[in-house]
C-alpha cells in the first residue's frame, strides 16, 4: 500500500510500516515526484504497427489477404524485391519471424477486418 526505496532504512521504514498499518499509502518524495511527473506529462501512444509506413500497411494487409509475394508485387505495382524489402521492414518494426505471425498479427489488432 505504500512505497519505499532500498535506500529507507531504519526509522524511515519503521514509520512506513506503521502509516500502511495505519491505512495510509506511504510514499518516498523522489516516488512522489516521479508520479506526479508522469500523471502530468502529455504521453503519446506508439504501438508498433503505428511504425509502419503507408506502404509497409499495404503490404501487410495483402499478407493477411494470403497473397504472395508475386501477387502483392502485382496489386501494389511494385517489383517483387521491392516486396521483399517492405515484408523486412514489417518482421523487423512488429518483432515478428515470418510472413505468417505477421497476417496473425494483422488480424488480431484490427488492421484487417472479415468482410
Amino acid at each position: 500500500m505504500g512505497y519505499v526505496l532500498k535506500q529507507d532504512v531504519g526509522q524511515e521504514l519503521i514509520n512506513a510500516i506503521h502509516q500502511v498499518h495505519a491505512g495510509q499509502s506511504p510514499l518516498n518524495p523522489l516516488v512522489a515526484r516521479r508520479l506526479v511527473q508522469s500523471l502530468t506529462t502529455p504521453r503519446v501512444v506508439d504501438t508498433l504497427a503505428e511504425r509502419l509506413t503507408d506502404r509497409e500497411l499495404d503490404v501487410l494487409r495483402l499478407i493477411a489477404a494470403g497473397q504472395n509475394n508475386q501477387e502483392i508485387a502485382a496489386s501494389l505495382v511494385i517489383s517483387e524485391k521491392t516486396v521483399k524489402s517492405h515484408i523486412t521492414n514489417i518482421l523487423n518494426k512488429l518483432h515478428l519471424a515470418d510472413r505468417t505471425q505477421a497476417a496473425v498479427y494483422a488480424w488480431q489488432e484490427g488492421i484487417v477486418r472479415r468482410k
